[in-house]
């Protein structure tokens, strides 16, 4: 399984990602391992699942490149964001 995520940090800042072991990601992530996310604690507050590695890059994409889609799943997901 091929996974997009969102996570957030104690700032209410956002990171989208794509991974292939959710749990190991997040991990990554928390541990200092990504320069992005480097100094912060991340909650995950959503995922999409996908079988194909294709689809999920091409959603990722679409999330962090195309701003209406964006929109569209912040508003999807408002309370969880609030939520750390």
């Amino acid at each position: 399984m091929y996974y997009v995520y969102v996570i957030v940090n104690e700032n209410q800042k956002i990171y989208i990602g794509r991974t292939n072991d959710l749990r190991r990601r997040i991990n990554e992530h928390n541990e200092g391992k990504n320069l992005s996310t480097k100094g912060h604690y991340w909650k995950l507050v959503y995922y999409e699942a996908y079988k194909s590695k294709i689809d999920a890059i091409n959603r990722e994409s679409e999330l962090k490149h195309h701003g209406q889609a964006k929109r569209w799943l912040k508003s999807r997901i408002v309370m969880s964001l609030k939520i750390v």
